[in-house]
């Protein structure tokens, strides 16, 4: 029986590089699939791996209907097995709704990789849809860390270095790295502690570099 799974986690946890994992063992296999995404980080079409690696891949935009888009496919002598659909958080609701339909009757497997919480820790639509749909929900088991060491579950949005928990909710950009500038829209995972605090590795690290009061006058 196809199923509709859902493989989440917080960013930098490994959810591309699963997907693209996850295509390549089916292909090898002698498997046929269709790879979406949306809105990636290497631009329109095209679904990639913080470790370097690349595929094409169908543009999912807001008017995208994956059941038409399927049979369309299958009624011109298309083959298809399974669909891996990255990035699936930003889906519309109604997009998973289609994707839950291909399984049940088109007996397609769908895989679908995606972030749970949005910078301001609410659920986006498309992930809230897929844990109420999905035959089965897993989270990775790469765990991304806090700068602490600590287990990351919230993912921060940082604008000129500073943590921000308002607004737009699609804002493309990556997870900071440590050992350059901040980029004008940065992205940072945290623990929650850290994350309730607005306590970035860029603050931390200011902070730590404050000189403590000296114990007398």
């Amino acid at each position: 029986m196809a199923e509709l799974q859902f493989f989440t986690g917080t960013m930098d946890s490994g959810k591309s590089t699963l997907a693209l994992q996850t295509n390549h063992n089916h292909a090898a296999r002698g498997r046929v699939g269709r790879i979406f995404t949306t809105h990636d980080r290497a631009g329109e079409a095209t679904l990639s791996s913080r470790l370097g690696l690349e595929h094409a891949a169908v543009e999912v935009t807001d008017d995208f209907d994956f059941w038409r888009y399927v049979v369309d496919a299958l009624t011109h002598g298309a083959r298809i097995d399974y669909l891996i659909c990255d990035e699936a958080q930003f889906y519309r609701a109604e997009q998973i709704d289609q994707l839950a339909r291909i399984v049940d009757e088109l007996q397609i497997d769908v895989f679908a990789f995606g972030i749970l919480s949005d910078f301001r820790t609410e659920l986006f639509p498309g992930s809230r849809r897929l844990v109420e749909l999905a035959d089965r929900t897993q989270v990775l088991q790469v765990e991304a860390l806090c700068w602490c060491g600590k287990r990351a579950t919230h993912n921060a949005r940082t604008e000129n270095g500073e943590m921000v928990t308002e607004g737009e909710v699609i804002v493309v950009g990556d997870v900071e790295d440590a050992l350059h500038e901040p980029a004008e829209v940065a992205y940072e995972v945290l623990c929650r502690q850290h994350h309730r605090r607005r306590m970035t590795a860029a603050r931390a690290r200011a902070v730590s570099m404050v000189s403590e009061p000296l114990p007398f006058t």
